[in-house]
């Protein structure tokens, strides 16, 4: 079972930035699609961004788009998750995935096609 670990939360002020990285245990990692999603207090879990294992793609929430950027680097094994001109409303608790499925939005944003998740980083924009 491959294990994932975000880093690179913290508290930052908006217009701020901040870039999250999702590092994998294993190499089958790199075979894997992944989605970025973020969860804050009394929502559900929604969805973010994601990047297929080729890398040549990517997917955004109409929220986020133009002020995140996904990338992976198969060598490292690992997939990055740059946010700017950062708001209030960006703060939840950041979640990477990895899915063996890749489509429309239909697909990248069904947290139950994940079989794997991490266990999550804070990021906290303030006014």
């Amino acid at each position: 079972q491959v294990e994932l670990v975000e880093s690179g939360g913290g508290l930052v002020q908006a217009g701020g930035s901040l870039r999250l990285s999702c590092a994998a245990s294993e190499r089958t990692f790199s075979s894997s699609n992944v989605g970025w999603f973020r969860q804050a207090p009394g929502k559900e879990r929604e969805f973010v961004a994601a990047i297929p294992w080729t890398g040549d793609s990517t997917s955004y929430a109409d929220s986020v788009e133009g002020r995140f950027a996904l990338s992976r680097d198969i060598a490292k094994n690992t997939v990055c998750l740059q946010m700017n001109s950062l708001k209030p409303e960006d703060t939840a608790v950041y979640y990477c995935a990895a899915t063996r499925y890749w489509g429309g939005a239909s697909i990248t944003t069904r947290t139950t096609l994940y079989y794997t998740w991490g266990q999550g980083t804070q990021v906290t924009v303030s006014s």
